[in-house]
């Protein structure tokens, strides 16, 4: 057993990181280990051991949300790239995941170092909570206030590690907090939980810490990485939405899926329930913030105009420079402190090599995704009558309008899908004939000329493997900051400080309440526009109800259904290119219709207008290699090896 417990966890003490702290492991068995918790100086190594893991895997590089969904397109040379700047997320959504080594692998990832193998996933991580959670009050010297908090904050961390095991593969092993070490392996081999026993037993875990933990304005500066109260209470929130979701809601797909007992993993009806508690735990989140100050969506930025204010607050509600930020329920420190990895795959490269340093960029964003966003009345573009690109929105026409100064250019043939847009669109995307704001300087405000050999069109006149091109004709804003220069985003942006990831943003709980608020009803009432409302005012855009009355289908946001596929699309934009629509897609089992479009964009190595927006005829295909197999896809597989060893029951369709 002693080395089956070596194999299990000790080693990935040493994988976590190469910071000395490490290096004082336990190497032989749990009465080792037990002696680790005698001061508080071991202690805290445990615990930040813990916290490790979320460093790593929430750098948007590493993170297959952001690479393996329709949102971005990747070119030849970065699909064909198999080191390490390579992002596995393509892998996926390019129908290459497979048993025998899963790719974005958190079930069993066993890695080899030079010390032997070692592991690299929530399992372990949870076997490090439970052994911190069952032995920190035999720590002498800490004060029982910091062992409540300490206990609390990886209890909320567990509870963590669980939600995203069950949305990667659905039901999971709930494992003991411990164990006898005399113990004989085959009891080890647990069976999967039902689906609704794993999101209870999440929820019960948040339950159990929600008023141990200080709010996120009372923790300390020091401990501002771990869990706080609007964390765990956001955390139950998002639990409950995908408890309530189609996916994991009755599934009728998985009406025959049991474990190795035989006991069925999903119900085959729908709990509409569900959603009464997913509306309920976001609203708590959002009254506590409110009643207790501790969290706002962020607005009130100044800038030349009122659209570009407006854009600035958008820019800043998912910005973290410096731990700053009033809309971040909980951040987490990147495991070195930027995101350069990512700034290399998105920026552009000047074609008269100004910016030489930067390779050029290999993800841009797609068609898909651009049309996605509202008009400037709030509106989808196919169902605004009153926007200048209703008759054709990939036809040229001219801006005069001020208001859109220094954003749009004016008084130049300009495409109509790059017109009268809202803010969202402007702050998110990078488009031909538009502006875009970097650096400090007075003349600090690029015309975005996307024609081959324009500054930043392609450099080549034809699409090649060989280099970075950028294939669909725009760049993506989001995650840039516009006080920065192109070359400083290169450097990660160090100067503009620590930029931690944000787990939770106070948008999610509004757009988590209208939502399940909407399922709950038979059909959509002010309760439902409140929480939505909130959203769009923010961005910029009028309330739903006033926007749909100018609709083409104006009674859309009167009925259940309309009302989903709104509440839907604000998801999408709100949240674009921040890995939510990977899961979206899949908690609302719309991956296998979307997933399988082909990825659409511009003539690139056109260097005119006509030729570039192919004569106005709408865009051009550009990749059609994306997969998604229902419902195979839905879930991770498991490791072959795990299913054989452990007796654990595959998901279905591998």
């Amino acid at each position: 057993m002693k080395r089956l417990f070596a194999y299990l966890f000790i080693p990935f003490l040493m994988l976590a990181s190469c910071d000395s702290w490490l290096d004082v492991v336990p190497e032989e068995d749990i009465a080792t280990i037990d002696s680790e918790f005698e001061t508080y100086d071991q202690a805290y190594v445990w615990l930040q051991s813990a916290y490790t893991y979320m460093q790593k895997i929430y750098e948007r590089y590493n993170d297959v949300a952001y690479s393996g969904t329709d949102e971005l397109v990747a070119d030849n040379y970065l699909r064909n790239s198999r080191a390490s700047s390579h992002p596995v997320g393509l892998d996926i959504i390019g129908g290459r995941q497979n048993v025998f080594a899963p790719y974005a692998d958190t079930w069993l990832n066993v890695v080899t170092l030079q010390s032997g193998p070692a592991r690299n996933d929530f399992y372990t991580q949870i076997s490090i909570c439970n052994h911190f959670i069952t032995r920190i009050d035999n720590v002498y010297n800490l004060p029982a206030k910091d062992k409540s908090e300490w206990k609390a904050e990886v209890i909320a961390l567990k509870a963590y590690y669980y939600l995203e095991l069950v949305r990667r593969y659905g039901p999971v092993m709930i494992v003991p907090d411990s164990f006898d070490p005399n113990q004989d392996v085959e009891s080890l081999k647990l069976p999967r939980s039902h689906v609704d026993t794993c999101f209870n037993y999440i929820v019960r875990l948040c339950d159990e810490v929600v008023d141990l933990l200080p709010s996120r304005l009372a923790k300390k500066t020091d401990r501002r990485g771990y869990f706080n109260k609007e964390a765990v209470m956001a955390l139950k929130a998002r639990a409950l939405c995908y408890q309530a979701s189609d996916l994991f809601n009755g599934n009728s797909d998985y009406t025959n899926f049991v474990n190795k007992n035989g006991e069925p993993l999903f119900s085959s009806t729908p709990d509409p329930q569900k959603w009464e508690r997913a509306a309920q735990a976001a609203i708590d989140v959002i009254d506590f913030c409110h009643d207790a100050g501790s969290a706002a969506l962020i607005e009130g930025n100044i800038a030349n105009t009122p659209l570009q204010s407006c854009m600035l607050d958008i820019e800043k509600s998912t910005q973290t420079y410096g731990w700053r930020s009033d809309e971040a329920l909980y951040m987490i420190r990147l495991m070195d402190g930027s995101d350069m990895d990512w700034f290399k795959l998105i920026l552009p490269k000047f074609s008269d090599g100004s910016n030489h340093t930067l390779p050029g960029a290999c993800f841009a964003p797609s068609m898909k995704m651009v049309e996605m966003f509202y008009t400037e009345n709030g509106l989808p573009i196919n169902q605004d009558l009153k926007w200048v690109g209703a008759g054709n929105p990939y036809a040229l026409s001219v801006e005069t309008d001020p208001k859109y100064v220094d954003v749009v250019a004016l008084n130049e043939p300009v495409l109509n899908l790059h017109r009268r847009r809202e803010p969202r669109f402007y702050a998110d995307i990078v488009a031909d004939r538009c502006y875009w704001r970097l650096g400090t300087e007075t003349n600090n405000v690029y015309l975005i000329e996307m024609y081959q050999g324009e500054d930043f069109g392609l450099v080549e006149r034809r699409l090649s493997a060989s280099t970075p091109q950028n294939i669909t004709g725009y760049y993506l804003k989001k995650g840039t900051a516009s006080t920065a220069t192109l070359n400083a985003h290169q450097g990660g942006l160090t100067s503009l400080g620590e930029r931690p990831a944000a787990i939770f943003r106070l948008a999610e709980m509004y757009l988590i309440a209208a939502e399940a608020l909407n399922e709950c009803k038979t059909a959509p009432d002010a309760e439902v526009y409140k929480y939505l409302n909130e959203v769009r005012r923010r961005a910029g855009i009028p309330d739903v109800e006033e926007a749909w009355k100018g609709a083409r289908d104006p009674g859309k946001v009167k009925s259940k259904t309309g009302m989903r596929e709104i509440i839907r699309q604000e998801w999408n934009i709100e949240f674009a290119f921040e890995g939510f629509r990977f899961w979206n897609l899949r908690r609302w089992k719309a991956a296998n219709v979307e997933l399988n479009e082909k990825s659409l964009g511009w003539n690139v190595i056109a260097n005119n207008a006509n030729d570039f927006y192919n004569n106005g005829r709408g865009p051009v295909e550009v990749y059609s290699g994306n997969t998604f197999v229902a419902p195979r896809d839905y879930f991770w597989p498991i490791r072959s090896e795990e299913v054989q060893t452990a007796g654990c029951v595959q998901n279905p369709g591998w």
